[in-house]
């Protein structure tokens, strides 16, 4: 298993994270994500943050090291992920006022296991040049054959796409939810492949012409010089689910369950979910925050506004099974 080690503010960590005063924590974001927020939280409070970045097993880490973790707060991506290291155990359900006021119940767990810091949508992708406006406004559009031949996507079992399917199977069941699989992959111009950026290369390339991704790739293409042509030749659109709103994932903050440092890892979880720090985290990321009185950054309040399906998260992460055994039975992928 390989990690990637980065210390922020006062100590850099070579080999593994030490014990100590300070606060620790493993986290699935890209480290130059989070630097602006680890550097504001030492400003303000001179606790400093040791970080591990991760790109993949977290939880197997955090169950070999037991009562000897030194994490103490895990930073990650995606309800599946969040939902998975509360499942392992691995968590520790946290009660604050601040927190409670910080995050509205819809962005956080019930039990109080974890809290959203920022939010994207499962948006349509679509071509300026072939697509009318209102020609898409649901997710149940996609599975129109209208579509035929015109939609790409990226794999039905990459995570954000089976949040999706689990939306689709809370609103409509798992019959609903099949069908709706196998009309989207009817419509399909090519078989998945590739990430989100790589359809909306596709739509520019005329080999479709909607496509599903996440929000803040908008802001990720236009920052890139090569990118910025393909990210040119789309726009925006936020389907909702009929009779429902758009479908959304979170980047989220648990305390670990042997967190060493209980009290710095609230700390830094509180300030995590103010305005102030919300703002600088959705700034870097071309995310929304969920802080109430935070606003998005200029170029994501250019995209437009949505209302969020109103679906508690940890309800959609139960769904996620079913979803990949769908996705895998209408042999998505093939």
């Amino acid at each position: 298993m390989k990690f990637s080690f980065v210390a922020f503010a006062f100590t850099m960590m070579t080999a593994s994270i030490v014990q100590s005063a300070d606060v620790n924590v493993y986290s699935y974001r890209q480290p130059e994500l989070i630097k602006p927020l680890t550097d504001a939280f030492t400003a303000q409070t001179g606790i400093s943050v040791n970080v591990a970045y991760l790109q993949k097993g977290m939880v197997e880490r955090m169950k070999a090291e037991g009562r000897r973790s030194p994490a103490d707060v895990v930073l990650t991506v995606d309800i599946s992920r969040l939902s998975a290291v509360v499942k392992e155990g691995l968590t520790q359900p946290v009660e604050s006022a601040t927190l409670s006021q910080n995050v509205p119940e819809l962005y956080r767990d019930p039990n109080g296991h974890w809290y959203g810091l920022t939010t994207r949508a499962r948006i349509v992708y679509a071509s300026k040049d072939r697509v009318s406006d209102g020609e898409v406004t649901t997710y149940e559009d996609l599975a129109d054959p209208k579509w035929q031949g015109r939609i790409c996507t990226r794999s039905g079992t990459n995570a954000y796409n089976v949040a999706l399917t689990s939306a689709v199977i809370h609103h409509h069941g798992e019959e609903g939810a099949k069908a709706w699989l196998k009309g989207v992959k009817d419509n399909l111009a090519r078989k998945p492949q590739g990430n989100d950026r790589a359809q909306v290369k596709a739509i520019w390339a005329g080999e479709c012409d909607i496509s599903i991704g996440n929000t803040y790739y908008m802001g990720a293409m236009l920052s890139d010089a090569e990118q910025k042509e393909w990210a040119d030749s789309v726009q925006i659109l936020f389907p909702t689910f009929e009779n429902a709103g758009t479908h959304i994932n979170i980047s989220g903050v648990a305390m670990a369950k042997h967190a060493p440092n209980p009290e710095n890892a609230l700390a830094f979880m509180e300030f995590l979910t103010s305005a102030k720090a919300q703002e600088i985290y959705a700034e870097a990321n071309h995310e929304y925050p969920v802080a109430p009185g935070s606003q998005a950054s200029a170029l994501v309040q250019t995209w437009g506004d949505f209302d969020p399906d109103q679906v508690n998260l940890m309800e959609l992460a139960k769904l996620r099974g079913l979803a990949l055994r769908l996705t895998e039975t209408v042999d998505f992928d093939g």
